[in-house]
């Protein structure tokens, strides 16, 4: 298979930044498969006087592992790494052949003191645009630790491993054998999961901030932006850098960029912030804030953080239909995400909750795989925009249904039916399918601000006044989290600013 011109020439800069010598170790066949991985191994081998390719016997065919010459452990593709994986591919490439990953040395430290045999294996499919963060951060795991390995599977090649694991979600992690994890995760994440979690006890040098962001979204990377520029001692504490945005796949509406995507987007905002004095700590959650002569944040580790001023930009998350076997089904056959888990569904009967402008799309998308997709909308008329609504009812293989109520979920080891109430009539149907998705809006994360003194309203929205002060003094707070009209990017990023702003203003008033 033929390499564009244009990734070619992009792909020699990066062969050019090779410090070791490196070998593609490849298990190959007489399948078609199995040529079109020899053939993409080959082309990039005869790109580099550094790359080597030799035929082994590895788990699965096709695969490779790429390694140096002196050494048997390296990183491991099953299948071909395109799409949202060639970059995996290529910075597995460089870390294999010497660079430096890129990651904090308090990250380095903590992998290379792991101390047991880790074997992950990652189910991905090549339009998810959340499994290289995770097919990433193994790989790197797995280049700075010998103990730790890692496989990455692309499931168009392995679907009977698919189907036989019952694995409706990407990625999919399995640890040893058995299922580790399953859904988007920070590297982070991933080592408090498999080693633990950060002890208390490195927090306990940290200086008072004078301004503290809690999360790692538009709103919140905005507001340590505009806090470190004004020179004091701002830090951020993140659960998922990026938050909701980095389930966006197409952003059209970020003034002055016509087109990006939302992990691309929020890569460059973190570049942004890093170009500032902010202590980024990552994989971390909140869990209680209080105000005393100082505000006091507390974490689910722990350890207390003290700041002069914060500033809360928590975001929210997908709404729950909450009926049953919603939960017992999730990653299952209920998911939230069409471009990511669309690609297992492809032949199969779906249904999408929700007849908003997400809900609406997600059928759009799903219909050029699916074999059908209904949509049920509890309102007796759709939301979404008219140029939505034309498209999705144009579509052959897409079914609305409105003015009906979700009423369960069913099946034995994953999703085979779906219950719902027509609220005209009464009466119960049943559809069988293989997948939901759930598309109904999103729930602020605030829960764990209840008893904090924090103003909420009734949705649970985080109120603030117009230079984004809670009634809490000296907290500020901004994004999808608070009762602003609109739930937009652009919104939260200047909502952000706006948020910095008052809690810099509120210290020199001090």
């Amino acid at each position: 298979m033929a390499l564009d011109t244009e990734i070619k020439g992009q792909l020699g800069q990066y062969l050019e930044l090779l410090e070791s010598d490196v070998v593609f170790k490849a298990s190959l066949g007489e399948d078609e498969n199995s040529a079109k991985v020899s053939e993409f191994l080959q082309e990039i081998a005869g790109m580099s006087e550094k790359i080597t390719f030799e035929n082994a016997t590895l788990t699965r065919t096709p695969s490779f592992t790429i390694t140096r010459p002196e050494t048997e452990s390296g990183i491991t593709f099953a299948g071909l790494p395109l799409g949202h994986e060639f970059t995996s591919f290529i910075l597995a490439l460089l870390q294999v052949g010497g660079r430096a990953p890129k990651v904090d040395d308090s990250i380095i430290k903590r992998i290379k003191a792991i101390d047991k045999e880790l074997h992950f294996e990652t189910y991905v499919s090549l339009t998810c645009h959340n499994c290289p963060d995770v097919v990433q951060a193994l790989n790197i795991m797995s280049v700075l630790n010998p103990k730790i390995s890692h496989v990455m599977i692309e499931g168009g090649m392995f679907k009977d491993e698919i189907e036989a694991k019952k694995i409706m979600a990407v990625p999919t992690v399995f640890l040893n054998g058995e299922e580790f994890a399953s859904g988007r995760m920070t590297i982070e994440q991933l080592i408090d999961k498999a080693a633990g979690p950060t002890s208390a006890d490195e927090f306990a040098d940290k200086e008072i901030f004078d301004v503290l962001v809690i999360g790692g979204g538009p709103a919140g990377n905005s507001a340590a932006i505009y806090a470190a520029r004004k020179g004091i001692n701002t830090g951020m504490v993140v659960e998922t850098y990026g938050g909701q945005v980095m389930d966006t796949v197409g952003i059209e509406n970020m003034i002055g960029t016509p087109y990006t995507e939302g992990p691309k987007l929020m890569a460059q905002v973190e570049a942004h912030v890093n170009q500032y004095k902010v202590d980024i700590m990552k994989g971390q959650r909140a869990k209680s804030i209080r105000k005393n002569d100082l505000i006091e944040v507390e974490l689910e580790n722990g350890a207390v953080l003290k700041a002069k001023t914060a500033i809360l930009t928590v975001g929210a998350h997908w709404r729950n239909v909450n009926v049953p076997g919603e939960e017992e089904f999730r990653t299952k056959g209920v998911t939230n995400c069409p471009h990511c888990d669309g690609p297992l569904f492809a032949g199969k009967d779906v249904a999408v909750i929700g007849g908003g402008n997400s809900g609406i799309e997600a059928a759009i998308d799903l219909a050029g795989l699916a074999k059908h997709v209904y949509v049920l909308e509890f309102l007796p008329e759709l939301k979404a925009d008219q140029v939505l609504q034309d498209r999705v009812h144009a579509l052959k293989n897409v079914t609305v249904i409105t003015n009906v109520a979700t009423k369960a979920i069913t099946g034995t080891d994953q999703v085979e039916a779906i219950s719902y109430v027509d609220r005209a009539t009464n009466e119960e149907h049943t559809i069988a399918l293989e997948g939901v998705f759930v598309q109904i809006g999103l729930v602020p994360n605030t829960a764990w601000l209840k008893d904090s003194g924090v103003a909420l309203n009734e949705r649970g929205e985080v109120i603030v006044d117009n230079h984004g002060s809670t009634n809490l003094e000296g907290v500020f707070a901004a994004g999808d989290c608070t009762n602003s009209a609109y739930k937009q990017i652009i919104i939260s990023m200047g909502a952000g600013a706006t948020a910095a702003l008052g809690a810099f203003d509120h210290l020199i008033r001090q």
